[in-house]
């Protein structure tokens, strides 16, 4: 079945326009409703959403829509996606829903939903929520409506399932860190984290106002954190998303580094223990020089489709733990069931502080591969890319200059009529070269 409404993260969209609308929210909700209590006599949902300004519309439409369901609903406030997960499964609770788009800007929002083991839902599920939609609601009387009630302490809670997840034995204290919440879900939660387990916070990206939620701030635009970073001369910058479940880390020198190199620091620390990974999961753009220097660990590197949710697919079959993106997106599925900015970034600094090592140190010897991506827009001539003999010709080409010492990723975009086409290789003129002569072929 081709799924009409969710994407790889949920259903998100531009606020006002099909299908981030109330009525189409609220309709949403009801067949989500009616799914569950296929299942269960009397489900129960939480809610949780980011801090956009158009979060109380959808939050009031979601809760009509599960009440008129025979469904009770659970209301988090603002609180991280991973917050959702985690409280979903501490609850018992049916489903867990949270109300984001994540990483985009304010005028869109989004529906995302977790199990009740606090784990992304699979294509199947979506699927009947989808047959679900394409049938007339049908409302419960009166006698079993949904009632809906508030989670009050909601943001401790999962402030002390962060704080666990960092070793006992050792502290943050003697470290000055400068986090930024993107004004985005973990604008109380994030600071309080550190901050309790010692480090000296200087917090940015805590003022939310319902319309700058990752406005030049954030996992997206870290030139602001790296700028506090040396301001505030501290010894970590930590950059969250909008909704928390992506990292992005800065050194004190102000040296950003992105989502491959944290998971080569978090497999690396399993093996310093004597907890060697028998493989972690990236995806199809994670960095050679990544794969590389896991190799030389003894840990494999398998590669999953785009997207936080077939990384945790892909663990889940090989019943392995570390994964993640080059975007941010972590998972420790020893320490979380889904990607968690927070507890990822902790999971950083404990290696730096067991090790007494920069992140610098750690990563010694580990070289990324240069790469370049090249976004040809696709006309209607060149939409059928995958049976272009040029395309194919030139490809095959550059992958034999390369050998082992380079790959070739060609893909289409998710959203838009792009083909993105990337080369990585040892040599930054040779990379860009290559991508150029397979895009000039579209």
């Amino acid at each position: 079945m081709t799924r009409s409404y969710f994407g790889t993260d949920g259903i998100r969209g531009t606020v006002g326009q099909a299908p981030i609308t109330p009525d189409f929210v609220l309709r949403l909700a009801h067949a989500v409703g009616q799914v569950l209590r296929r299942q269960i006599e009397r489900p129960t949902v939480l809610i949780g959403k980011d801090t956009r300004i158009s979060g109380y519309m959808l939050e009031s439409a979601l809760e009509s829509g599960f009440n008129s369901a025979g469904v009770d609903v659970v209301l988090l406030g603002p609180l991280p996606t991973p917050a959702v997960a985690y409280l979903t499964r501490a609850q018992r609770a049916s489903l867990g829903v949270v109300i984001s788009a994540s990483h985009n800007p304010y005028p869109d929002n989004g529906i995302k939903f977790f199990s009740a083991q606090g784990a992304k839902l699979p294509d199947a599920w979506e699927e009947q929520v989808e047959a679900a939609l394409a049938c007339e609601p049908v409302w419960v009387p009166s006698a079993q409506l949904g009632k809906a009630r508030r989670l009050d302490d909601a943001a401790g809670r999962y402030i002390e399932f962060c704080k666990s997840t960092f070793d006992h034995a050792l502290s943050l204290r003697g470290l000055r860190l400068v986090v930024d919440a993107a004004h985005g879900a973990a604008y109380q939660i994030a600071p309080a984290v550190f901050h309790e387990l010692g480090a000296e916070v200087r917090a940015i990206g805590v003022t939310p106002d319902g319309l700058n939620i990752n406005e030049g701030c954030g996992a997206t635009h870290p030139e602001a954190l790296c700028q506090a970073v040396r301001q505030h001369q501290a010894d970590f910058g930590i950059a969250l998303d909008g909704d928390a479940d992506r990292l992005q880390l800065v050194d004190a020198q102000g040296r950003l580094y992105n989502g491959d190199e944290l998971l080569y620091v978090m497999a690396q620390a399993r093996a310093r223990d004597g907890q060697v990974p028998p493989g972690v999961v990236g995806t199809l753009m994670t960095n050679q020089g990544i794969e590389v220097a896991l190799k030389r660990l003894g840990v494999a590197l398998v590669r999953a489709k785009v997207g936080d949710r077939y990384v945790l697919e892909e663990l889940e079959r090989r019943g392995w733990l570390l994964g993640g993106e080059s975007s941010g997106h972590l998972l420790a599925l020893d320490k979380h069931t889904t990607g968690d900015g927070i507890v990822s970034a902790l999971q950083v600094l404990q290696a730096c502080v067991r090790e007494e090592k920069t992140l610098a140190q750690l990563l010694d010897g580990v070289s990324l591969f240069p790469q370049t991506m090249i976004n040809v827009r696709l006309s209607e001539h060149s939409a059928d890319w995958r049976h272009n003999a040029a395309l194919q010709a030139a490809t095959q080409a550059v992958e034999a200059e390369l050998g082992d010492a380079g790959r070739v990723l060609i893909r289409p975009s998710g959203t838009e009529p792009l083909l993105r086409v990337m080369v990585e290789a040892r040599d930054a003129r040779q990379a860009q070269a290559a991508a150029e002569r397979i895009a000039a072929t579209v």
